[in-house]
């Protein structure tokens, strides 16, 4: 078979899928080292991707809604017009699969109905991200996926002014989910005891963390806010040198841990950890109401982040 000139990979959302996707990324660009690869992403994540070693091209998808015709038809243009040879569809959804049609079924790794490469077994929707996605590119061709490797990823955080040793809490998380957040004030019992082990507690979050940040460093003025004032690359980079860090089920946590960063995650029953918690050094912690989970076992997992070593 004559190896594919023109790749896709398409990867809308969310942040944590986009992270546990960086190992596929990864070995779709060793697997195709001679192609020109393009990534089909969301605003969001175009910047980060652009500036990978993954993709030669990244273009938006606005994701329009099916009644907007104009700008489905805009889309199945573009897409035609990329004269793709192969399509690793990572993101799997409906939307995705309609996209297949709107190409005119090029080849095609994912779950699409009459797909080249099919991912058919029902066993997939009991396995986690990593090992699906790992499972989608055997069929394609793909033999080994490895972990997601940030190491590319730069920023110069100098300018948070971070004391030498500090922790990174992340007490958001979505909006409309508010089950999948630890209480406010359970975080800022975390934040005084790690400030007393002179460990200090860096604060993550965006405009909806506003009321939670604000009731921890109310509660333990040595918390550092860096409220709206990161983002992909700051977050990773902070990750590399931070002490640990905890938060809740959300983005910025899979980014921390692919970082390589000690990490403690907080699920509820909103969502299963054995299908999509974060991978590297993380422990879970889970309750069916995230109300439910005292601080001690969250204490009692940051218990050796003043000895462990890095590496």
């Amino acid at each position: 078979m004559k190896p594919a000139a023109r790749v896709l990979v398409i990867k809308l959302s969310a942040l944590g899928d986009f992270v546990l996707a960086a190992g596929p990324f990864a070995a779709i660009r060793a697997h195709h080292a001679g192609a020109r690869i393009t990534l089909l992403t969301t605003a969001p994540y175009a910047d980060f991707a652009r500036r990978s070693p993954w993709f030669d091209d990244v273009w938006v998808d606005s994701r329009p809604p099916i009644w907007r015709i104009g700008a489905l038809l805009a889309l199945a243009r573009r897409l035609r017009a990329g004269r793709f040879d192969m399509v690793y569809d990572l993101q799997t959804s409906d939307r995705s699969g309609f996209y297949f049609r709107l190409m005119g079924r090029p080849p095609w790794s994912g779950i699409a109905r009459g797909c080249a490469y099919p991912q058919s077994d029902p066993a997939r929707e009991t396995m986690h991200t990593v090992e699906r996605q790992a499972d989608q590119l055997a069929i394609a061709g793909i033999p080994r996926v490895g972990p997601p490797d940030l190491s590319w990823a730069r920023a110069d955080t100098a300018r948070f002014a971070l004391p030498g040793r500090y922790a990174l809490l992340v007490p958001g998380g979505a909006p409309h989910r508010p089950a999948k957040r630890w209480p406010a004030e359970r975080f800022a019992v975390l934040a005084r005891h790690l400030a007393a082990r002179g460990i200090a507690p860096a604060l993550l979050g965006t405009e909806a963390d506003t009321a939670a940040i604000d009731a921890i460093r109310a509660a333990c003025p040595a918390a550092i806010s860096l409220l709206g004032r990161t983002d992909l690359f700051d977050i990773v980079a902070l990750a590399r040198d931070a002490a640990g860090a905890v938060g809740n089920d959300s983005g910025p946590m899979h980014l921390i841990a692919a970082a390589g960063c000690a990490s403690v995650v907080l699920f509820s029953a909103e969502s299963d950890p054995a299908l999509c918690a974060p991978r590297g050094r993380v422990t879970v912690l889970r309750r069916d109401d995230l109300a439910a989970l005292d601080p001690a076992p969250v204490l009692a997992a940051t218990a050796t982040w003043a000895t462990e070593t890095r590496g």
